[in-house]
């Protein structure tokens, strides 16, 4: 016999909820009819999934394990529903979004003008900060975040990822010579972050480690000023691609000691509070910045 969902629902809830009657009254039900349900849903399955007396209730072993099996399904069941219910609607209303001003110039903004076009009912508000946000305080529906996730209460989902590279203009290489192994770079000037000091640690492999950590002989708090100070022929600076590709591809910036590179990609996320009301626009939104994001992970 095959198991329905109404039986997941009614496990769960009498879990949730400490009892069969406190259950039957959240279900909108009688308490011997979930009683009957959960003992249907016990003999489909062949075994005992809760213990029951009068005065309490204990999960089997069985139901341990049966119990995280059954949230995962009603958590895709909803998911499903949600989705579907979406695509039969039309997205409108407005979207804050937020995000550092290096992301939202190079991955966000060329790609505004397709998003609008394509969904000409959402009304964006986009916002540049590079320090973390609390996304109530400054009425946000979304914040990109570049790096390593810190724990959260917030709702979270990959966008991507993006190389990062050691990069340096045609014209700083032209004057002080091109480095051919890490430890050249010793003798050049190096662009660095002033904050986090993590971003210090370029992905190099050396004869002492997978990172080499360098002493900038000038420092930025935005990856956009390192930029543009790379670009105007300043020093040589380590920088996602998300940023880079299009000096990249134009000679504008020449990536650097590229058989050193670790490989390491800096993960993208986008956060947000999970809003029932907000869920078609922010679900627009990162299906299509995550298709455009692609690119950019070379």
């Amino acid at each position: 016999m095959k198991i329905r969902s109404e039986e997941l629902q009614v496990f769960v809830a009498v879990i949730d909820s400490g009892s069969i009657s406190a259950a039957a009254e959240q279900l909108g039900q009688t308490p011997s009819a979930v009683s009957r349900t959960l003992s249907r849903l016990e003999a489909k399955l062949g075994t005992t999934l809760v213990n029951r007396t009068t005065r309490r209730m204990d999960l089997t072993e069985e139901g341990r394990v049966f119990l995280d099996s059954a949230r995962k399904v009603l958590e895709q069941m909803d998911e499903m529903e949600e989705r579907l219910s979406m695509s039969r609607q039309s997205p409108s209303g407005r979207l804050r979004i937020n995000a550092a001003a290096p992301f939202m110039l190079h991955a966000i903004v060329p790609w505004i003008g397709d998003f609008r076009r394509q969904y000409p009912g959402i009304e964006l508000e986009l916002n540049t900060d590079d320090l973390i946000i609390d996304l109530l305080e400054q009425s946000t529906d979304v914040a990109i975040r570049i790096g390593e996730l810190a724990d959260s209460s917030l709702h979270a989902r990959s966008l991507g990822c993006s190389p990062v590279q050691v990069l340096a203009s045609p014209a700083y290489l032209q004057r002080h010579g091109t480095p051919r192994r890490v430890e050249d770079l010793h003798g050049h000037t190096l662009l660095g972050f002033s904050q986090p000091e993590s971003l210090n640690r370029w992905p190099l492999r050396h004869a002492e480690g997978d990172h080499w950590r360098i002493r900038p002989a000038l420092v930025a708090s935005s990856g956009e000023t390192l930029r543009q100070l790379a670009l105007a022929g300043e020093g040589i600076v380590s920088l996602s691609h998300f940023m880079t590709h299009e000096d990249i591809r134009q000679g504008r910036l020449k990536v650097l000691l590229s058989e050193a590179n670790n490989g390491y990609r800096q993960p993208i996320h986008a956060v947000y509070y999970r809003n029932t009301q907000l869920a078609l626009r922010i679900q627009c939104f990162l299906d299509f910045i995550q298709r455009k994001l692609a690119m950019y992970a070379c």
